[in-house]
């Protein structure tokens, strides 16, 4: 299964859009003059902007076999590309059943998904990779941000446009989060971001597939501060809260708040008195409106703030670590301090739900069109890169050395293929939709380290109140997209490739069941993944792959060609 490119929207259309939104001074900074960089104080690999891959945003998941040798159909596509919900207006599903690809994804340039690595894993003791996953190399024993530091020590080689100054993310979240999933600065003051729980995205993300991974979120400061511009953090969980109603669309418990001071009918019972909930009801055409709390009220009420259902309000930031896994010494899978990768993304423009219907229609008119045109990457190493729908993804990832490092112009490419352009997100997001509802521990605002993934029940599904990893499980009759996860294999399904009733009713009550591997497989895993930090080949695939996948992975594709599944399931 491949994904259909993303359309190469034109400069005049561009322009169109961004038309729409200039009234918003907020929306649409002033451009920065380009700077041709100096190409010999900067980082070699940061200033190319040559492509290995020409689809590096077409991620090697989607050249699964989705037949096996037995003639047996396995769909782990739908899990993405799934019937659309507005203002997501891309319905992806027919990509379950037939490929739609640009000429030059007909090949797999993923290679090392058909590299034989069993040696190098091999010569990897299990002491030494278990020692290096403890270390971190994002914050120090003193609390200090690595990245933060090796931005400004690496300046001369990664200020890409070389103005003198880092114009991307600087790492400023410390990993200091207090009850409430609140992050802190060494001086205890808040650094605004806040840590939330949610269901692993089913599939290649889930630990028992080699990562673990934590998301942070952040508001904008007009959002968490009160009407007198003071910092206020009542004000700032009710517009998280808002934000997570409009995201999920439905209904979100909160801590009994009194909407005479906050002036808003927050659970829409037609008074202001106390609230438990905020009452997801926006429907515009109907007359039905919600309202942010605090300064974000104020603004919004003047017409110079944005609130949509399923859209996050302009500036949102999100932090997602991924990582490797470690063994504890209770023999438990845990996150690992070490990170693999770092990444960022910010709401940078507003498209309304006009704007997102125009770039849909535009892709599928590109589709059909221009069958052999490939998306063009906007952006850089230092600065990140740009989807359509207004959001800005930077990425750090590890070096040979351990440390992180600027991701490439191709490997930033990578973030467009999931972030930019299938049916299953929200905003072009994943893990907030997924977050844990108020009745959860905390209420869903946690990290793993306080709490793992144990004891936690399987997520019924909206469409059919099937659960959500059994469902998949059955769908795809593996654990991955690859049919590589032996473990999982064993575990649910019989020697016959039927599943065993009772690993799917502890499934039922603890996903962990499914979702954490045993230390074994983690170690090999870790391993399997270092091989590729060795060699800085991320531009080849960047899953661990031990032996080559030559029976459950294409490497050649052809323009419609059938997948050999014939019933299109939805995610939902």
């Amino acid at each position: 299964m491949i994904k259909h490119p993303f359309s190469f929207v034109c400069l005049a259309m561009m322009a169109v859009l961004s038309a729409c939104e200039s009234s918003d001074p907020v929306q649409n900074p002033e451009p920065k003059a380009a700077v041709a960089p100096v190409l010999g104080k900067v980082d070699a690999r940061l200033a190319s902007t040559a492509l290995h891959n020409p689809t590096s945003y077409l991620v090697p998941q989607c050249y699964t076999k989705t037949i096996d040798s037995h003639g047996y159909g396995h769909n782990p596509c739908y899990i993405c590309h799934t019937q659309n919900k507005a203002p997501n207006y891309l319905d992806d599903s027919g990509l379950q059943v037939e490929l739609t690809l640009p000429e030059p994804a007909s090949e797999n340039h993923w290679a090392n998904l058909f590299k034989d690595r069993t040696h190098e894993v091999a010569m990897m003791s299990d002491l030494s990779m278990m020692d290096y996953v403890k270390e971190s190399n994002y914050i120090d024993a003193n609390g200090q941000l690595l990245l933060a530091q090796r931005i400004q020590n690496n300046l001369p080689q990664w200020d890409v446009n070389q103005n003198g100054q880092w114009d991307g993310y600087t790492p400023d979240m410390y990993y200091h989060f207090d009850q409430d999933g609140f992050d802190h600065k060494p001086n205890g003051d808040y650094s605004g971001w806040r840590v939330f729980a949610y269901y692993p995205f089913p599939g290649t993300f889930m630990p028992t597939n080699g990562s673990m991974d934590d998301v942070m979120i952040r508001l904008p400061e007009r959002f968490q501060q009160n009407e007198a511009g003071q910092f206020d953090l009542q004000v700032y969980k009710v517009n998280l809260a808002i934000v997570e109603a409009l995201i999920k669309r439905r209904n979100v418990g909160i801590a009994a708040v009194d909407e005479r001071v906050l002036k808003v009918d927050l659970d829409k019972d037609g008074q202001l008195a106390t609230a438990t909930q905020v009452t997801y009801d926006w429907a515009p055409k109907e007359k039905h409106f919600m309202s942010y709390v605090g300064k974000a009220r104020v603004l919004f009420e003047k017409g110079d703030e944005h609130l949509s259902g399923g859209l996050y309000p302009l500036g949102t930031e999100f932090l997602h670590s991924v990582r490797y896994l470690d063994v504890n010494a209770s023999d438990e899978v845990v996150l690992a301090p070490r990170m693999k990768e770092l990444r960022y993304s910010r709401k940078k423009l507003w498209r309304n739900y006009y704007d997102n219907r125009v770039i849909a229609d535009n892709e599928t008119k590109e589709r059909h069109d221009f069958p052999a045109r490939t998306k063009t990457i906007y952006g850089n190493p230092e600065e990140g890169v740009e989807n359509l729908q207004g959001w800005v993804l930077q990425g750090f990832i590890e070096e040979k050395d351990g440390q992180l490092r600027p991701q490439t112009y191709e490997e930033h490419g990578f973030c467009l293929g999931c972030h930019g352009g299938i049916g299953v997100t929200v905003d072009t997001t994943f893990a907030f939709d997924r977050k844990f509802d108020f009745e959860a521990y905390r209420s869903g605002w946690y990290h793993w380290q306080e709490k793992g993934l144990a004891g936690i029940p399987d997520p019924l599904r909206e469409s059919d109140g099937e659960p959500e990893y059994s469902y998949y499980l059955k769908a795809n009759l593996s654990g991955n997209e690859f049919r590589t996860n032996d473990e999982v294999i064993a575990r649910f399904f019989d020697q016959y490739g039927q599943p065993k009733p009772d690993a799917f009713a502890r499934l039922r009550t603890d996903i962990s069941e499914l979702l954490v591997p045993s230390p074994e497989r983690a170690i090999m895993l870790n391993k399997a993944y270092k091989v590729i930090v060795n060699e800085q080949s991320y531009v080849e695939g960047r899953d661990g792959v031990i032996e080559p996948l030559f029976d459950t992975v294409h490497q050649t594709l052809e323009d419609g060609d059938k997948t050999g599944l014939t019933q299109i399931l939805s995610a939902r």
